[in-house]
């Protein structure tokens, strides 16, 4: 089975945001491909986040109602993760560079079935972070 690419919530976003260009195209892009790849993973909090910043933040805010069939589509796409995931983000953050946030946000690694853990990150370009055991970021829109 293929490695699972974790989708940052700002790509959901800007997929969804005709008002973001050139990110939107990009980012419509990573997500079809990730689609029929049947590669892409995120948790819940994203489509949380997704929703809240679709629905009242955007300029050209979705209704209710699309946001809902947007967050029903990618639920298939939901990983799991734990309190130990979160204790990992905290030693990770210290580690590196990568945000607690971003850390938090991934499913646990590695995961005993190869199909269960994401080794790649799509999201957008915050700098350039330290390798956080086998991640590898990818598809990065420069802000």
């Amino acid at each position: 089975m293929r490695d699972k690419t974790f989708v940052d919530t700002s790509i959901l976003i800007w997929a969804h945001d005709i008002d973001a260009r050139s990110k939107h195209e990009v980012a419509k892009r990573i997500l079809s491909e990730l689609w029929n790849r049947r590669t892409g993973a995120l948790s819940v909090q994203t489509l949380q986040e997704f929703c809240v910043n679709v629905t009242r933040k955007i300029a050209a805010r979705l209704p209710k109602h699309t946001a809902r069939t947007v967050v029903h589509s990618y639920a298939t796409w939901c990983v799991e993760t734990t309190p130990a995931d979160l204790s990992l983000a905290v030693e990770i953050e210290d580690e590196s560079k990568i945000g607690f946030w971003t850390r938090s946000l991934l499913p646990p690694q590695p995961k005993a079935e190869p199909s269960g853990s994401c080794r790649t990150i799509s999201m957008r370009d915050r700098g350039s972070p330290a390798s956080a055991s086998r991640t590898r970021f990818a598809n990065r829109i420069a802000l």
